[in-house]
Protein backbone atom coordinates (compact mmCIF):
# COMPACT_ATOMS: atom_id res chain seq x y z
CA UNK A 1 0.00 0.00 0.00
CA UNK A 2 1.46 3.43 -0.97
CA UNK A 3 2.39 5.82 1.80
CA UNK A 4 0.03 8.87 1.76
CA UNK A 5 2.82 11.06 3.18
CA UNK A 6 5.37 10.06 0.58
CA UNK A 7 6.29 12.66 -2.06
CA UNK A 8 4.36 12.24 -5.29
CA UNK A 9 6.17 11.36 -8.47
CA UNK A 10 3.34 12.81 -10.58
CA UNK A 11 4.55 15.34 -13.18
CA UNK A 12 1.53 17.53 -12.36
CA UNK A 13 2.26 17.89 -8.66
CA UNK A 14 0.97 21.27 -7.46
CA UNK A 15 -1.47 21.47 -10.37
CA UNK A 16 -4.30 19.68 -8.63
CA UNK A 17 -6.43 22.85 -8.58
CA UNK A 18 -6.04 23.44 -12.31
CA UNK A 19 -8.79 22.84 -14.81
CA UNK A 20 -8.28 21.10 -18.10
CA UNK A 21 -10.48 22.49 -20.87
CA UNK A 22 -10.15 21.11 -24.37
CA UNK A 23 -6.80 19.58 -23.51
CA UNK A 24 -5.38 22.88 -22.21
CA UNK A 25 -4.36 23.25 -18.58
CA UNK A 26 -5.54 26.49 -16.89
CA UNK A 27 -4.11 27.52 -13.48
CA UNK A 28 -6.36 29.08 -10.80
CA UNK A 29 -4.78 32.51 -11.40
CA UNK A 30 -6.27 32.49 -14.90
CA UNK A 31 -9.78 32.08 -13.51
CA UNK A 32 -9.14 34.67 -10.79
CA UNK A 33 -8.10 37.18 -13.47
CA UNK A 34 -11.13 36.24 -15.57
CA UNK A 35 -13.36 36.85 -12.53
CA UNK A 36 -11.75 40.21 -11.80
CA UNK A 37 -12.11 41.37 -15.42
CA UNK A 38 -15.70 40.14 -15.52
CA UNK A 39 -16.47 41.96 -12.26
CA UNK A 40 -14.94 45.20 -13.52
CA UNK A 41 -16.92 44.84 -16.75
CA UNK A 42 -20.21 44.29 -14.91
CA UNK A 43 -19.49 47.23 -12.58
CA UNK A 44 -18.61 49.52 -15.49
CA UNK A 45 -21.71 48.49 -17.44
CA UNK A 46 -23.89 49.22 -14.40
CA UNK A 47 -22.13 52.46 -13.44
CA UNK A 48 -22.27 53.71 -17.03
CA UNK A 49 -25.99 52.92 -17.26
CA UNK A 50 -25.24 50.39 -19.99
CA UNK A 51 -28.78 49.06 -20.25
CA UNK A 52 -30.00 52.50 -21.31
CA UNK A 53 -27.97 52.16 -24.51
CA UNK A 54 -30.04 49.15 -25.51
CA UNK A 55 -33.04 51.42 -26.08
CA UNK A 56 -33.99 54.05 -28.65
CA UNK A 57 -34.30 56.77 -26.02
CA UNK A 58 -32.28 59.88 -27.00
CA UNK A 59 -31.61 60.55 -23.31
CA UNK A 60 -29.30 57.52 -23.38
CA UNK A 61 -27.03 59.46 -25.72
CA UNK A 62 -26.93 62.30 -23.20
CA UNK A 63 -25.60 59.98 -20.45
CA UNK A 64 -22.15 61.25 -21.39
CA UNK A 65 -21.64 64.89 -20.47
CA UNK A 66 -19.89 65.49 -23.78
CA UNK A 67 -23.08 64.58 -25.66
CA UNK A 68 -25.37 66.98 -23.77
CA UNK A 69 -24.90 69.80 -26.31
CA UNK A 70 -25.76 67.38 -29.14
CA UNK A 71 -28.87 66.25 -27.30
CA UNK A 72 -29.93 69.84 -26.59
CA UNK A 73 -29.40 70.84 -30.22
CA UNK A 74 -31.45 67.83 -31.40
CA UNK A 75 -34.29 69.00 -29.11
CA UNK A 76 -34.31 72.29 -31.07
CA UNK A 77 -34.02 70.68 -34.50
CA UNK A 78 -36.64 69.99 -37.13
CA UNK A 79 -35.92 66.27 -36.87
CA UNK A 80 -36.92 66.02 -33.22
CA UNK A 81 -40.48 65.05 -34.16
CA UNK A 82 -39.54 62.48 -36.80
CA UNK A 83 -36.23 60.88 -35.79
CA UNK A 84 -34.25 59.89 -32.72
CA UNK A 85 -30.47 59.47 -32.49
CA UNK A 86 -30.56 55.82 -33.57
CA UNK A 87 -32.54 56.64 -36.71
CA UNK A 88 -29.70 58.73 -38.10
CA UNK A 89 -26.64 57.27 -36.40
CA UNK A 90 -27.25 53.51 -36.74
CA UNK A 91 -27.86 51.30 -39.78
CA UNK A 92 -31.48 50.35 -40.25
CA UNK A 93 -30.87 46.59 -40.47
CA UNK A 94 -30.85 44.51 -37.29
CA UNK A 95 -27.33 43.06 -37.39
CA UNK A 96 -25.64 46.30 -38.49
CA UNK A 97 -27.49 48.24 -35.82
CA UNK A 98 -26.25 46.04 -32.98
CA UNK A 99 -22.72 45.70 -34.33
CA UNK A 100 -22.48 49.49 -34.63
CA UNK A 101 -23.95 49.97 -31.14
CA UNK A 102 -21.41 47.52 -29.68
CA UNK A 103 -18.50 49.01 -31.62
CA UNK A 104 -19.38 52.61 -30.78
CA UNK A 105 -20.21 51.71 -27.18
CA UNK A 106 -16.85 50.04 -26.63
CA UNK A 107 -14.75 52.74 -28.28
CA UNK A 108 -16.75 55.63 -26.79
CA UNK A 109 -16.43 54.23 -23.28
CA UNK A 110 -12.72 53.55 -23.83
CA UNK A 111 -12.12 57.10 -25.11
CA UNK A 112 -14.12 58.70 -22.29
CA UNK A 113 -12.52 56.52 -19.61
CA UNK A 114 -9.02 57.34 -20.85
CA UNK A 115 -10.04 60.95 -21.60
CA UNK A 116 -8.69 60.51 -25.10
CA UNK A 117 -11.24 62.20 -27.37
CA UNK A 118 -11.56 65.35 -29.43
CA UNK A 119 -13.74 68.20 -28.16
CA UNK A 120 -16.13 68.87 -29.67
CA UNK A 121 -16.68 65.20 -30.39
CA UNK A 122 -16.33 64.37 -34.09
CA UNK A 123 -18.06 61.73 -36.16
CA UNK A 124 -15.80 59.06 -37.66
CA UNK A 125 -15.85 58.33 -41.42
CA UNK A 126 -17.65 54.99 -40.98
CA UNK A 127 -20.37 56.61 -38.87
CA UNK A 128 -20.59 59.49 -41.35
CA UNK A 129 -21.46 56.91 -44.05
CA UNK A 130 -24.16 55.47 -41.76
CA UNK A 131 -25.62 58.96 -41.33
CA UNK A 132 -25.47 59.62 -45.08
CA UNK A 133 -27.35 56.38 -45.73
CA UNK A 134 -29.96 57.39 -43.16
CA UNK A 135 -30.49 60.71 -44.95
CA UNK A 136 -30.96 58.89 -48.25
CA UNK A 137 -33.27 56.35 -46.66
CA UNK A 138 -35.75 59.08 -45.73
CA UNK A 139 -35.06 61.69 -48.40
CA UNK A 140 -33.94 59.60 -51.40
CA UNK A 141 -37.01 60.55 -53.45
CA UNK A 142 -36.16 64.24 -53.11
CA UNK A 143 -32.46 63.98 -53.88
CA UNK A 144 -32.42 61.25 -56.53
CA UNK A 145 -31.17 63.73 -59.14
CA UNK A 146 -28.06 64.36 -57.02
CA UNK A 147 -27.22 60.69 -56.62
CA UNK A 148 -24.31 59.33 -58.67
CA UNK A 149 -25.14 57.70 -61.99
CA UNK A 150 -22.97 54.68 -61.23
CA UNK A 151 -22.61 52.73 -57.96
CA UNK A 152 -19.55 53.97 -56.11
CA UNK A 153 -19.58 57.29 -57.98
CA UNK A 154 -18.96 60.61 -56.29
CA UNK A 155 -21.85 61.83 -54.24
CA UNK A 156 -22.54 65.00 -52.32
CA UNK A 157 -22.58 64.60 -48.56
CA UNK A 158 -25.96 65.58 -47.13
CA UNK A 159 -24.48 66.75 -43.83
CA UNK A 160 -21.87 68.88 -45.60
CA UNK A 161 -24.58 71.40 -46.48
CA UNK A 162 -27.20 70.41 -43.90
CA UNK A 163 -25.15 69.98 -40.72
CA UNK A 164 -27.70 72.02 -38.77
CA UNK A 165 -30.67 69.78 -39.61
CA UNK A 166 -30.29 67.01 -37.03
CA UNK A 167 -28.53 69.22 -34.53
CA UNK A 168 -29.70 72.82 -34.67
CA UNK A 169 -27.50 75.63 -33.36
CA UNK A 170 -24.30 73.66 -32.90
Amino acid sequence: MPDANAPSSSPRQGWSLCLIVGGTLFPPAFFAMLGILGGVGVFTFGYGQGTSYLSDDPLACANCHIMQDHYDSWLNSGHRHVAVCNDCHLPDHFVGKWITKADNGFFHSLAFTLENFHEPIQIKPRNRRVTQNACLSCHGDFVHSMLPEQPGGDMLSCVHCHSHVGHAHR
